[in-house]
């Protein structure tokens, strides 16, 4: 049960990375990379890894998440990505 569900969120993850690289809108994107350390920390915690878990959790998902997007805010980042 613990392999399928791992497998499972892993394949999400991917998903997730690949909304992150190919995201036209920023937000989509840092929201997107949030998406992948939330998984990330579920895994480490059904891997029996707590205290990994919960550092991928404060840092990983949520606290780099805010930083990104109060730092799009400050900026002004409404912009969509150019394709040069």
């Amino acid at each position: 049960m613990n392999v399928l569900l791992v497998s499972f969120l892993g394949v999400i993850m991917l998903f997730a990375a690949f909304l992150a690289v190919y995201a036209k809108r920023l937000v989509v994107a840092i929201v997107a990379s949030g998406v992948i350390s939330l998984f990330a920390s579920v895994i480490y915690l059904i891997l029996a890894a707590p205290d990994v878990a919960m550092t991928e959790a404060a840092i990983g998902s949520a606290l780099t998440t805010v930083v990104f997007l109060l730092a799009i805010r400050a900026i002004g980042g409404k912009k969509e990505v150019r394709d040069d």
